[in-house]
């Protein structure tokens, strides 16, 4: 026995390791490296939503950045209401005319916005596909094209986004290039004024009525409408400059 030990004695360390199988701690895989900051997305205050709304949206990618859209939202609003998106999946055919769009699993910034009067909702469109959809309340007198200043009609037609307004008496505003030069002929052919100032925009930053009038009720002077949250995400989406369509 003693010779036995003595033998087991002279191998190599390595030798005695052989046969034999041993407990260890694993060792700690090291922490993940988070490419750029960490920003924590607050809720969404009630103050920027309407009960009776709800949006389908896309989140923004990364190119282009829709922050780009947003240069002249003051900070403390974006800060407020960021994260009101919801994902979505599954819809990529474009739209045909007269047929309702599909959604994309895309997001970014919309290169169109599509209205559909008689489906209450706004598509923002890129490339032929819808990268979000939101649903809208018109005029008080939603049904046909608006023709003069006080008919509370929504208009119909090709415009475009010409203007912002951050200090609306509204939740944010986007000014329709209506009246083009043709709603001004006819108009002043009519002998009445075109009217103007349409604008796609949040709720009355002052209501005069209870939330659900404006959940449920067409309601404005001929403006589309969106609820706060939604606002918020077509404001960051919809460059100024592209074409809005308004199908009856």
């Amino acid at each position: 026995m003693a010779g036995l030990f003595a033998a087991l004695a002279c191998l190599p360390l390595a030798s005695h390791a052989q046969g034999f199988s041993s407990v260890s701690a694993a060792p700690v895989p090291e922490r993940p490296v988070v490419q750029g900051p960490v920003v924590a997305q607050p809720p969404v205050p009630a103050a920027a939503q309407t009960q009776g709304f709800s949006s389908v949206s896309a989140p923004p990618a990364a190119d282009p950045p829709a922050a780009a859209a947003s240069a002249a939202m003051p900070a403390a609003t974006i800060s407020a209401v960021a994260g009101a998106f919801a994902s979505v999946s599954g819809m990529t055919r474009a739209p045909v005319s007269g047929e309702a769009p599909r959604l994309d699993a895309g997001g970014g910034l919309a290169d169109k916005v599509l209205v559909d009067k008689s489906e209450r909702l706004l598509y923002l469109m890129r490339r032929g596909q819808v990268i979000a959809q939101y649903p809208i309340k018109l005029g008080l007198n939603p049904y046909g094209h608006k023709q003069r200043e006080g008919d509370f009609r929504t208009p119909e037609g090709r415009y475009e986004l010409v203007r912002r307004n951050p200090a609306s008496r509204f939740f944010l505003s986007i000014e329709i290039s209506y009246p083009n030069r043709e709603d001004r002929a006819v108009a002043s052919e009519a002998g009445f004024r075109p009217g103007g100032l349409i604008m796609i925009h949040g709720q009355p930053n002052e209501p005069k009525k209870p939330p659900a009038y404006y959940a449920s009720k067409d309601w404005t002077d001929g403006c589309i409408a969106v609820s706060n949250a939604d606002m918020i995400d077509i404001w960051n989406r919809a460059p100024l400059g592209i074409p809005i369509e308004i199908r009856p």
